[in-house]
């Protein structure tokens, strides 16, 4: 007997289309009829919960969580028991965006078995719907879509490569490099990537990979030409507290939201104006009248043992 209820099906109930699940294969459909694609990064329940209402399309379990929720200088520290924590806590708040962990550091540079067994994890024990990795790892992903799990690439400037490209630099700014990023794109959709995140190329470089590519492309400092766009959660909002990339647009300051709240609320502390007596809980009135018999009482009983 199946559980599922196939859209059309006999007892299946019609979904509002922005509440139908975001798969691997709607976004290809998306590509196919020249809908922009939305991916947020997110790292916990109440973000994740609101960027879903939203209606983005993709949710990124990012290891960039290193540098904006734990502090740290780049994304290599970040650990898997720690990526699949704040990947299990995003999936609790997601009904309709696709969410996808970034397979972190280490996790997947060893053997291709180790890589393999590493992704499962992610969605065996935190219900990541597809996993990310850098760089054009064709055996890996190939192994991966072999074993039913979905892959994203990313290929471009790859920030667990920070060291080995001297900084956060710009990619593909040479012929060479160009014809290098191109076959690689190429590489992994031929083995099973179903999607492609290309990040910090030109934007002519992006637009030639997005039209040779039967899969989406995700851009984030690769033009407007991709087939979708993400941004870092806390970069859109100004939470990051950092120099601000040339690409990473501020829709919001929630900086300033939050510290204004903050320095209102510890005012009202030191001023005792928080909380008020409308802000309080109160006794029963019985009990109330009770306790004030015996307080008026006590100083008679005093009087009278002396």
């Amino acid at each position: 007997m199946s559980l599922t209820n196939f859209p059309g099906s006999a007892g299946s109930s019609p979904l509002d289309s922005s509440l139908t699940k975001v798969t691997i294969p709607a976004l290809a459909e998306m590509k196919r009829q020249g809908k922009p694609i939305s991916a947020l990064t997110a790292y916990d329940y109440a973000t994740s919960r609101l960027v879903d209402e939203a209606g983005i399309d993709l949710i990124l379990v990012g290891d960039s969580l290193a540098m904006v929720v734990m502090g740290q200088e780049n994304t290599l520290a970040v650990t898997i028991d720690e990526m699949l924590h704040h990947t299990r806590a995003v999936r609790r708040a997601v009904k309709r965006a696709l969410v996808v962990a970034d397979m972190p550091f280490g996790s997947y540079h060893g053997t291709v078995t180790e890589g393999v067994a590493n992704a499962v994890r992610f969605v065996k024990e935190a219900g990541a719907e597809a996993v990310k990795v850098e760089g054009p790892r064709v055996p890996l992903v190939h192994a991966l879509s072999n074993a039913e799990i979905p892959v994203i690439g990313h290929l471009g400037l790859t920030p667990q490569s920070v060291h080995r490209m001297g900084g956060y630099r710009v990619q593909a700014r040479t012929l060479d490099a160009v014809q290098q990023i191109k076959a690689d794109a190429k590489a992994l959709e031929e083995v099973g990537a179903g999607v492609l995140v290309l990040e910090g190329i030109p934007r002519e470089v992006a637009t030639e990979i997005t039209a040779d590519l039967r899969i989406p492309t995700i851009g984030i400092g690769a033009g407007p030409d991709c087939d979708g766009q993400i941004l870092v959660f806390h970069d859109m909002v100004n939470l990051s507290f950092a120099p601000q990339a040339k690409f990473a647009r501020r829709y919001a300051d929630a900086a300033a939201l939050f510290r204004a709240a903050i320095e209102h609320y510890r005012e009202d502390v030191e001023h005792r104006a928080f909380p008020s007596d409308e802000e309080s809980y109160h006794l029963p009135s019985a009990v109330k009248r009770v306790l004030s018999e015996e307080a008026e009482a006590q100083p008679k009983q005093r009087l009278h043992k002396v």
